[in-house]
């Protein structure tokens, strides 16, 4: 295996499906099943997962609620996400705990670093959820900050698209993929992989970042074999 211990990145409007709203369990089943798969053969899996299917705090100004407010709202958003995934991947047999930047001790673990590390090392999947636990820090930012703190080799940054291109390839059939880029040469392009936050994060400490589609089944299995998919940002 390439890696030993991942942080995955998942996206909360990725668990839509091909719903508009809410959580899709087609989805989150080929979620589980990817995990597992790398999982059995001992890879140690750190999770994070965005809230936008649900809530974004970002929504909030416009709404008129407070942006403070609208982040807190969102980090939950992560929780009730975290919760779903916790329940499908203990169906399929594996042991996991949920970890939350805020405290809600009926249902998660306070995030204590070391506590983090030691369920990773006895195998649990550890998901974490509601962000680092404060307002203007979106879940990408966490997924820097907790892969940093529980020593993770890889952020594999599952998206809908397969890797980094020079324009949105959505909307332009022109764009062309990346297989590597640089930390300085993103910044210097402009391309938006992260937020500033997160991206300084992995940078300065030499946390390398894979962007790759994470809806196709068996891609996990390939990126943690070694095989070279998406884009390597280092």
């Amino acid at each position: 295996m390439a890696y030993k211990r991942i942080l995955l990145k998942l996206s909360g409007e990725a668990l839509m499906g091909e719903q508009n709203y809410g959580i899709d369990s087609a989805r989150l089943e080929q979620y589980a099943k990817d995990i597992k798969q790398i999982h059995d053969q001992g890879i140690e899996v750190a999770i994070v997962i965005g809230g936008g299917n649900i809530y974004r705090g970002v929504q909030a100004e416009k709404s008129g609620i407070d942006r403070v407010q609208g982040d807190y709202m969102g980090m939950l958003a992560t929780v009730i996400n975290a919760m779903a995934i916790q329940s499908t991947l203990e169906k399929h047999g594996m042991y996991t705990r949920l970890m939350s930047g805020i405290k809600m001790e009926a249902v998660c673990e306070p995030f204590i670093r070391r506590r983090a590390v030691r369920h990773l090392e006895k195998g649990r999947v550890v998901i974490f959820g509601a962000g680092i636990g404060n307002p203007y820090f979106t879940t990408d930012s966490t997924a820097s900050l907790r892969a940093i703190e529980v020593e993770a080799d890889v952020v594999l940054k599952g998206t809908r698209v397969d890797g980094v291109y020079t324009a949105d390839p959505e909307k332009d059939p022109n764009a062309t993929k990346f297989d590597n880029l640089t930390f300085d040469e993103v910044i210097k392009q402009g391309y938006n992989i992260m937020d500033m936050t997160a991206f300084t994060l992995c940078h300065e400490n030499n946390v390398p970042i894979i962007v790759f589609d994470m809806n196709k089944k068996g891609n996990l299995q390939k990126l943690v074999s070694g095989e070279k998919l998406g884009t390597l940002i280092s």
